[in-house]
């Protein structure tokens, strides 16, 4: 093969591969997609809130009847007296059998059913709450975990990049030396320098593999070529917007405000143990001994119960008093689920505004940096600027575009948990394209449901 021939096979082969990795890569929203299909933290809080939606059924059970079938069938010998003397000298066998199914309906029973049904469904919309709370907390750790490891990779590159230019530097100033333009102090300084360039490239390639071990636990599979979003998640323009959204939509706040109306509930529950109860039961039962020619029995009766607590060692006191201080706790924990979610807000919105200033600053200095080092190099080739001077202008045009990357991922992630804040964190609020979890089609499907075991 000719030389050429070569060429055009490595030119094609190093095309080849560049289109795999434009086929590999991965963009934001594509990891928060995967992260919302896949993430076990999330699928588990599913799950729970599922388990949550029982209890509504349990609560309405207590509107039906119940109803149930007994049964007994022996064999037995029995000796009977009469007056004091023996009947018979011998033992009767029998063959005793009986059955009975009763049928129970409550009328009334304190008030206990609707109590429990209104503190279930308030208990349904906490665990939704709380459901929104854990995908938020899920997409923002997936959203921060990719955009460490964008911005690791930049960091190493420009390490890589550094190191290089370093080298150059240091060979050009060992040739400087070796004409006696420059004494050997320059060339310690090179060496010096690019020795710490190597360092500094050895420890951040060593964060960007923490932070990709980070997004494997997060997302459950390694990067592949994530690619930086063009602009940081767009956010209102005030605070004042961000403040009235986040302490009404904010879903721990949410979440709270539904547990202090389960604890309100609650105290009726728990009241309704010290009212009477009313239930109608309906029994029909039949009884056959085979040793004494078939005879047989059959009852069939329906029955009123009134059942009313007079005393009861005080338990059912302790129960509604305890249950009213646990109202009182939830009320505030609901307020201060609202300071919380303030704070939160507040400081990813200043910590937002100080990345965005960090951006334009370091955006600026880097064109000053770009500047001065055209500058000193030029100066260095007439004398008039020294082998150090270079080498410190390089270092802080390195360190500005380092600050750059640094500013830019800190501009993303305050602006994803500035969304956290509003309650806007979620599949619908950032607007994924995936198929969305229906909390409410499993409740529905369950609420009415009088028998069955089976679960999807």
């Amino acid at each position: 093969m000719t030389r050429k021939s070569w060429l055009l096979a490595g030119m094609a082969l190093a095309l080849s591969g560049l289109n795999v990795a434009t086929l590999r890569a991965e963009t934001l929203e594509d990891v928060l997609a995967t992260t919302y299909n896949s993430n076990p933290a999330l699928m588990a809080a599913r799950a729970s809130l599922r388990a949550t939606d029982e209890s509504v059924p349990q609560a309405l059970s207590g509107w039906r009847p119940t109803v149930t079938l007994s049964g007994d069938a022996g064999r037995g010998a029995y000796k009977s007296t009469l007056n004091g003397a023996q009947m018979l000298p011998y033992w009767q066998l029998r063959d005793p059998r009986d059955y009975a199914v009763t049928v129970s309906q409550p009328l009334f029973n304190g008030g206990r059913t609707i109590a429990a049904t209104g503190q279930a469904e308030a208990a349904v919309q906490a665990g939704r709450g709380q459901l929104a709370a854990t995908e938020q907390t899920v997409l923002l750790n997936a959203a921060t975990a990719f955009l460490n490891v964008v911005r690791d990779e930049a960091v190493v590159n420009l390490n890589i990049n550094n190191e290089q230019v370093l080298r150059r530097q240091l060979e050009a100033t060992q040739e400087r030396f070796r004409v006696g333009e420059i004494t050997r102090t320059d060339v310690s300084q090179a060496e010096a320098r690019l020795a710490q360039a190597k360092a500094d490239r050895i420890g951040a390639e060593g964060t960007l593999q923490v932070s990709r071990a980070n997004f494997i636990d997060v997302v459950g599979r390694p990067p592949e070529s994530p690619q930086p979003p063009a602009v940081a998640a767009a956010v209102p323009a005030s605070f004042d917007a961000v403040k009235s959204i986040a302490l009404d939509k904010n879903p721990n706040v949410v979440g709270a405000d539904w547990t202090a109306k389960a604890a309100k509930e609650g105290i009726d529950v728990a009241f309704s143990e010290l009212l009477p109860s009313l239930s109608l039961n309906g029994t029909v039962s039949r009884a056959l001994d085979a040793s004494l020619s078939g005879a047989e029995a059959i009852t069939e009766q329906a029955m009123l119960t009134l059942s009313v607590p007079l005393y009861e060692s005080g338990l059912s006191y302790a129960k509604l008093r305890a249950q009213k201080h646990t109202w009182g706790q939830r009320r505030l924990e609901a307020d201060q689920a609202r300071r919380d979610a303030l704070q939160a807000a507040n400081q990813a919105w200043e910590t937002l505004a100080a990345a965005r200033a960090r951006v334009q600053a370091y955006t600026a200095q880097i064109a000053a940096n770009e500047l001065a080092l055209a500058g000193v190099e030029e100066e260095a080739k007439v004398g008039s600027r020294t082998v150090l001077d270079t080498l410190n202008a390089e270092q802080e045009l390195f360190n500005s575009r380092v600050n750059l990357v640094v500013a830019r991922h800190d501009e993303m992630v305050a602006s994803f948990q500035v969304k956290s804040a509003m309650g806007q964190m979620t599949a619908e609020g950032l607007g994924l394209a995936v198929d969305r979890y229906d909390p409410s089609a499993h409740f529905e499907d369950v609420r009415s449901k009088w028998i069955g075991g089976g679960i999807e």
